[in-house]
């Protein structure tokens, strides 16, 4: 009789092991956070940059388990594509800027053999961190083309969640 007992106790603690275990996620399933909480983040939607200007980026990135990297992508907007990642960006979230340029002004230089500014870099974060404050220097060269840019921010987590930040930037003389 005691042998059938302490066998059927743990059978049921083995179940109920299990069973918590099956249970419980370990798993970080959120995805980490680009916000400019407590900083004056850089850039910001339609701000102006020059030819040969520096852009000093600056986010804050949180996560609740642990960050991985960040990349950083710059891009002509010549065509208007639109990169929308938030429902409060009052119509420039990664999209136009009113400005006074003319289309057609972007479309001689673009011929004057001025090129559009092609920038993508990846950026590791310290390892164990739930919050980071990225900051990055970006040269901005003299020999690119004026117009609209996006500025795009990729935040990784360690278990691959992303977020995704557009920002619409011009850079004219």
């Amino acid at each position: 009789m005691k042998k059938i007992f302490s066998t059927s106790l743990l059978m049921a603690l083995t179940v109920i092991t299990l069973f918590v275990s099956c249970n419980k996620t370990d798993r970080d399933e959120t995805q980490p956070v680009i916000t400019n909480m407590g900083i004056t983040a850089n850039p910001v939607n339609c701000q102006v940059y020059h030819p040969g200007d520096t852009i000093p980026f600056c986010y804050q990135f949180e996560d609740d388990v642990e960050l991985g990297s960040f990349n950083i992508e710059i891009h002509s907007n010549s065509d208007h594509h639109s990169h929308s990642t938030e429902s409060d960006d009052h119509g420039h979230e990664g999209g136009e800027c009113a400005h006074e340029h003319d289309h057609e002004e972007h479309e001689h230089e673009h011929a004057a053999g001025q090129q559009p500014w092609v920038f993508n870099q990846d950026y590791e974060i310290p390892i164990g961190l739930r919050s980071y404050l990225a900051r990055v220097n970006i040269p901005i060269p003299k020999d690119i083309a004026e117009g609209d840019y996006h500025f795009m921010i990729r935040l990784t987590d360690q278990a691959g969640w992303q977020q995704l930040k557009a920002v619409a930037i011009i850079i004219e003389d």
